[in-house]
């Protein structure tokens, strides 16, 4: 049995990028169940999704220091919900910072040492997937780019293509194809 935990901030496409790997484990036959907590996604909020998988699974719900994954669409949510991660697990992280309502108002700070803090305690793999999309012309695209480096972690073998034909839209659907690719071509 495996798992992970897909987190970000609303608006980053965490549940897109979550439909895509479901969309993909079920091609390899594989039992799984998933669950999503979307809290204030549409005002910037975080949002999270767990999908556990295997030959059969009976819940969704990942216990702390059970997560064999922790992919972050933001920096912030990665300290935030690395309670989940298994020690010996791996945090693929989005080098982004999204600015909630909470610290712009003032209320609290962002802390300065999200990715260290990450680092010094679990295995990590950073990248800035905003670079990446910006160079595709469209940071909307970050979301897959981010799936792109986690199929490279995961090592699922599948036609990833066939799976984002499957769930993006038409008009959507070259871009994304190659923000795929440059996230999986990024991890090495």
């Amino acid at each position: 049995m495996k798992s992970a935990v897909l987190v970000g901030v609303g608006g980053q496409g965490v549940i897109l990028s979550a439909k895509l790997l479901v969309n993909a484990l079920s091609k390899l036959g594989y039992d799984i169940k998933m669950s999503e907590v979307h809290g204030m996604s549409q005002r910037g909020g975080s949002v999270s999704t767990q999908i556990r998988w295997g030959e059969k699974v009976y819940s969704p719900l990942i216990g702390e220091g059970a997560a064999d994954y922790l992919i972050a669409f933001e920096k912030m949510e990665a300290l935030r919900y690395s309670k989940l991660l298994k020690k010996d697990g791996l945090a693929l992280i989005n080098d982004y910072e999204m600015i909630s309502a909470t610290i712009a108002s003032g209320q609290a700070e962002y802390p300065s040492n999200c990715l260290q803090l990450m680092q010094d305690n679990f295995k990590c793999f950073v990248l800035n997937a905003e670079k990446i999309a910006l160079e595709l012309g469209n940071s909307k695209c970050m979301n897959v780019v981010m799936v792109g480096a986690m199929s490279k972690i995961l090592d699922l073998d599948v036609d990833w293509n066939q799976v984002i034909e499957e769930v993006v839209p038409n008009k959507f659907l070259e871009l994304n194809l190659e923000a795929f690719k440059r996230g999986r071509d990024y991890v090495k």
